[in-house]
């Protein structure tokens, strides 16, 4: 039943995640041709010292990339399946539905892993060949909040969309704008190091509000 119900979702999002990777290599790519421009123009000692001194790490285009990623892959698995009442449908299948809803998020986390590893595996090939590990380790730690608040930005607007009355939907858009405040509030390298492990867990349990909006909707909650 698991893979009958991740092949629905791939159905439902394969060209939206194929955009979305290509987006994700472009806008990466983009951010390491930036750093060999700077190399070139003003040569290797300077990016260096300019890390350092400055707290740089040359990928702030990725910043909230992750995020618009993650917010729009929930819109579109399944906005359309509320607006088109097809999850009482899904809801009736034989199968637990906790276990369904579960399922059907663990597809979106995975897809945006697939989709996130690409920039990380650009990163990872690129960066050593300029800057010693520390340095690479600098940066990758400090985009680490970006990615999760991808992850997040996923799971509160998949709570947002199954949410099936519109008053709650603009109070739960609130609550995820709050909660996305978290994923940026210290600017600095590396400033989230010792919270990450929580942060991680965090985002986690975010899933769990997705089942509360679609308890709401077997209740027949609505406008």
């Amino acid at each position: 039943m698991i893979q009958a119900i991740f092949y629905k979702e791939w159905i439902k999002t394969r060209w939206y995640w194929l955009l979305a990777t290509l987006f994700m290599i472009g806008i990466t790519g983009y951010s390491m041709l930036r750093i060999d421009r700077t190399i070139a123009i003003q040569g290797i000692d300077h990016l260096w010292v300019v890390m350092v001194q400055k707290d740089a790490i040359f990928i702030d285009l990725l910043q909230f990339v992750p995020l618009l990623i993650g917010i729009l892959l929930a819109a579109v698995q399944f906005f359309p399946e509320m607006q088109r009442k097809c999850l009482k449908l899904t809801l009736h299948l034989p199968y637990s539905q906790k276990k369904m809803v579960m399922s059907m998020l663990a597809y979106g986390v995975l897809a945006l892993v697939t989709c996130f590893t690409m920039s990380f595996i650009m990163m990872g090939v690129y960066l050593p060949q300029h800057f010693t590990s520390e340095l690479v380790q600098r940066i990758l730690l400090s985009a680490a909040p970006w990615f999760l608040a991808g992850f997040a930005g996923y799971l509160l607007v998949s709570w947002i969309c199954l949410e099936p009355t519109w008053k709650r939907r603009v109070l739960n858009l609130i609550i995820a704008a709050l909660i996305f405040r978290v994923y940026f509030l210290a600017p600095g390298p590396e400033a989230y190091n010792s919270f990450l492990p929580w942060l991680t867990l965090y985002t986690l349990l975010i899933a769990s509000l997705s089942w509360i909006s679609v308890v709401r909707f077997k209740a027949g909650k609505q406008d």
